[in-house]
């Protein structure tokens, strides 16, 4: 079983839809706390790690194999956690693929506090590649507004314009997982990544390797 650790259940249809497409069998069982995402922006990811632990011993309690983090904000946390099993934050995937596309990566978000931590995963993964990176990040701006006011549709719109404005990058990375839609409306020519699919993807053979 795979436990995902969800900081909005706007995620659970996602994850369950890639699931059914890319990996059946595998048994998922979701654990949503709202509360560390909105904590983690007030006082910074560091702030919410007893919690997140606390997340990652419950679901290893209820069976887990291994547990994915899907919340960029606060992965680095998750990661960091002993809990017995393998702990997977879902952007990693996503920020190794865009250090192979070249070394001018955007980085789009409709949050500040995603910026500091998907970037420094960037440059971890640079770091581990030995390729040399430069980041930008750009803030969408009302994109948050619509994703809390429960218009996704909006959201990604804005997202898809904010990829579509973007120059003089090799990859733009969709920080957050709720951004992930946005790739299938952009027309730009600059690759557009976002963290589900290769999360889930990572996290399905973690539990096999379990």
């Amino acid at each position: 079983m795979l436990a995902l650790l969800h900081t909005s259940p706007a995620h659970i249809p996602v994850f369950e839809a890639l699931r059914d497409e890319h990996h059946q069998g595998l048994e998922l069982r979701h654990f949503v706390d709202e509360e560390l995402l909105a904590r983690a922006r007030r006082e910074g990811p560091e702030a919410v790690a007893d919690e997140v632990r606390a997340a990652l011993d419950k679901a290893v309690g209820d069976g887990a194999q291994a547990v994915l983090c899907t919340c960029s904000t606060i992965g680095a946390v998750a990661e960091a956690a002993t809990s017995g099993v393998p702990v997977l934050r879902s952007d990693r995937p996503m920020a190794a693929a865009a250090v192979a596309a070249g070394s001018r990566i955007v980085v789009l978000a409709s949050v500040e506090s995603t910026f500091g931590p998907t970037v420094a995963l960037i440059e971890e993964e640079a770091r581990r590649a030995g390729r040399p990176v430069e980041v930008r990040t750009r803030l969408v701006e009302g994109a948050w507004d619509r994703f809390a006011a429960g218009d996704g549709e909006g959201c990604v719109r804005l997202v898809a314009a904010a990829a579509d404005a973007v120059t003089g990058a090799d990859a733009i990375v969709l920080a957050q997982g709720s951004m992930a839609p946005a790739q299938q409306l952009t027309t730009t020519a600059v690759p557009v990544l976002s963290s589900p699919r290769p999360g889930l993807a990572a996290a399905a053979e973690a539990v096999r390797a379990g």
